[in-house]
Formats: structure tokens, sequence, C-alpha cells
């Protein structure tokens, strides 16, 4: 059920199906589906949970990856830019989806804003392994700044929260070279 509902959602882009669709997809009765879950809501939020959990692991691992084969923070933000934008690229479909439904949903909202959260705390703790590098009195905040707009950019190139018609994959290759450049200046600048 939740493998044919998350499916669904990717297929489609949206909530747009019903319960029957998944059904037909998952081959079980709609009698099972509403046995678990009594509503549609109450699967999506199981799937939405499911996912939310998964991309926090997934993305544990990639920045775990670049780290293990990076020496320095110059190393470090080329791979992480091109690694993060990569992961948000391959993603895109379902958070778009699930970005949509918690601008209405408080039950998708709140857990949302908390892998945001462990999101921002995995980037900017990959980035502070290299603290000795980091001259700026104020390391932390410059860390979890650089996430920010790293996320911001790709996150407009892949339409989350705006729309994928935006984006300009031109624009966003020099971009995406030039933000970790522009990353490493930030970070090391003492003022």
């Amino acid at each position: 059920m939740l493998d044919a509902t998350k499916a669904l959602m990717l297929e489609r882009g949206s909530e747009d199906f019903t319960l029957q669709d998944v059904s037909d997809l998952g081959a079980v009765s709609i009698g099972s589906i509403y046995l678990r879950f009594e509503s549609k809501d109450r699967l999506l939020h199981a799937v939405i949970a499911e996912e939310l959990q998964s991309i926090v692991e997934k993305e544990r691992e990639l920045i775990e990856g670049i780290l293990a084969e990076s020496s320095s923070l110059a190393d470090f933000l080329p791979r992480y830019v091109d690694g993060y934008s990569g992961f948000l690229a391959t993603h895109a479909q379902l958070l778009r989806t699930i970005m949509q439904r918690a601008s209405l949903d408080p039950a998708v909202s709140a857990p949302g804003r908390e892998t945001a959260q462990k999101s921002a705390d995995l980037s900017a703790n990959a980035i502070l392994t290299f603290r000795d590098e980091i001259r700026a009195k104020d390391a932390e905040r410059r860390a979890h700044a650089v996430f920010r707009i790293v996320f911001a950019t790709a996150a407009r190139q892949y339409g989350l929260g705006s729309t994928a018609e935006s984006a300009d994959d031109e624009i966003w290759n020099t971009l995406k070279s030039e933000l970790s450049v522009m990353a490493l200046a930030y970070l090391q600048y003492e003022g």
C-alpha cells in the first residue's frame, strides 16, 4: 500500500489519485487499505513520514561519503554542492508533493520542519568538520547560512517551493560551480 501510494505520488506529481488507484497498483483490496488507514489522508501521512525518515538517512549517507573523500574545506564544498544538488534533483518530485501538502496540512508541516532542521544540522556539522579552516568567529552560524544558501539555490532550480519552469540549466551549471567558491570565501572571511 505504501509503495503503491509513493509510486502514484511520483508518477502524478501530486496526490491526484484515488484509493482505488492504490488498490489496483498495489494489488490489495480497498478493504485492506481501510483496515490499516481510516482515510486517504492517513495513508498519505504514513507515506510522507516514511519518506521523510528515508530522506534524512540517505542524506546522511551522502554527506558521510563526501566527507570521506574530502581532505579540506576546499575539497568538500564543490563535492557537497554537486552531491547535495543531485540529491535534491533525485528527490524533487516527491519533495515537491510533500511541500505542497505541508502548506495545507499541519500533520505534514511539523514533521517537514523537523526534517528540514535535521538536514540543516547534517550539512552544517559536515562543514564544521573543517572548523580549523573557518576563520569566522561565528562558524556555526556561517555553516548554517551556507547550507541555507545552497538549499535555497538548488531548491529553486528543482522547483521546490517554486515552479520547475523557472529553472534554467545553463545558469544553474554556472551557478553551481561558483556556489562552492562563494561559500568557501564566506566561511574563510574573518570580518
